[in-house]
C-alpha cells in the first residue's frame, strides 16, 4: 500500500532538513591540521620547544677561552703595527758585498716582540695547527724537503692559518766549505720545491746548524734569498732556553729557534706553551718576522 501524498511530502521535507543540517559547518573553526585553535596553539608551542631542544643538542658546549685551552693564564697581547722600515740588528753580519744578503740573529727594534721560528718540519701534529690558528701565532717554518717528506699537506694547513714557509735546504747538509754548485743546489732546490708546493718563492733562508760562509751567501742571493736568518735563542727538547750570546733572558727583537722532531722530551705544542709563558713573563709578545726582515 502506498503512503498518502501528504505523508510523502512530509517525509521529503524531513529528509531535506536533515541533509541541510549535515552540510552546514559548525560555528567552531577548524584549523588546517584538523585541530581546534587552542589545540593548534599548544601543538605549535610543543613543536617550537622540541626544535629549540634539538638545536641545543647539536650546538657545542661553550669552551674555555683559546689561551686557556693552550695552557696560558692570560691572552697574548696583539703585536704592534709592522715597522715602516725593516732593520736588522747591528750584531748581525753585514757582508762586504752589497749584493749579498745580511745575516740576522736578532732584530733591532723597540717593539716588545720576539719571533718564533721552527726548523726542519719533522713534527706534524694537527693540534699544533689548531694552536697557531686559535692563538693567531705569526710563526715562521724553515722547512727541509728530506725531513718534511710526504707531509707538505700539514704545512699547507699551517700556511692557511697564518704561518709562513721559508727555506732550510733540500737535505739539511752542513753548507760551510761546500763548493758553490753544491750549496746552490741545496738552496735553489728547496726554493723550487716550496714554489711548486705553495706557489711562493721564500725570501728567508736558514742554513742547517747555523753554519755558512761567503759562498753560502752568494748562492743564497742567486736563489732569490734576501736575508739569512740565524737565532740568538734556542729551545731544547726539554723546553729549556739557551742563549748564543748576550744576557740569558729574552729581549725585544730576539729570534727564537725551535727544532722539531725531538726523539724525547716535550711535544712541539708543549714546548711552544712553555715558550709563550716565558715570553709573557718578560712582558713581550710574538711578532711576525717577515714584517721586520
Amino acid at each position: 500500500m502506498r503512503p498518502a501524498p501528504g505523508l510523502r511530502a512530509l517525509a521529503t521535507v524531513a529528509l531535506a532538513s536533515a541533509l541541510l543540517a549535515g552540510c552546514v559547518p559548525s560555528t567552531e573553526s577548524v584549523g588546517p591540521g584538523g585541530g581546534r585553535p587552542g589545540e593548534q596553539t599548544a601543538q605549535a608551542a610543543q613543536t617550537a620547544q622540541a626544535a629549540r631542544g634539538a638545536r641545543s643538542a647539536k650546538s657545542p658546549t661553550p669552551t674555555a677561552q683559546p689561551y686557556r685551552r693552550w695552557g696560558l693564564t692570560t691572552p697574548l697581547p696583539a703585536p704592534p703595527s709592522p715597522p715602516a722600515r725593516r732593520q736588522v740588528s747591528p750584531g748581525g753580519d753585514r757582508p762586504s758585498g752589497g749584493d749579498l744578503p745580511p745575516v740576522v740573529d736578532r732584530i733591532l727594534t723597540r717593539d716588545q716582540v720576539v719571533f718564533l721560528t721552527y726548523d726542519d718540519g719533522a713534527e706534524k701534529d694537527p693540534r699544533f695547527v689548531d694552536m697557531v690558528r686559535e692563538l693567531r701565532l705569526p710563526v715562521s717554518m724553515f722547512l727541509t724537503d728530506s725531513v718534511v717528506g710526504p707531509g707538505y699537506g700539514h704545512f699547507a694547513r699551517l700556511r692557511s692559518v697564518g704561518a709562513s714557509m721559508q727555506n732550510h735546504t733540500l737535505d739539511h747538509a752542513a753548507l760551510r766549505g761546500l763548493p758553490y754548485a753544491g750549496q746552490r743546489a741545496e738552496i735553489c732546490g728547496q726554493q723550487n720545491k716550496l714554489r711548486a708546493r705553495f706557489g711562493i718563492r721564500p725570501q728567508l733562508f736558514r742554513p742547517p746548524y747555523g753554519t755558512y760562509d761567503t759562498t753560502t751567501l752568494r748562492a743564497a742571493a742567486d736563489c732569490g734569498v734576501t736575508a739569512v736568518v740565524l737565532w740568538r735563542v734556542a729551545m731544547e727538547g726539554d723546553g729549556e732556553l739557551t742563549y748564543a750570546k748576550g744576557p740569558a733572558r729574552l729581549r725585544p727583537g730576539d729570534i727564537v729557534s725551535v727544532p722539531s722532531g725531538e726523539p724525547t722530551g716535550l711535544s712541539l705544542r708543549e714546548r711552544t706553551t712553555r715558550l709563550l709563558r716565558e715570553i709573557q713573563g718578560r712582558g713581550l709578545t710574538v711578532g711576525r718576522l717577515e714584517d721586520y726582515v
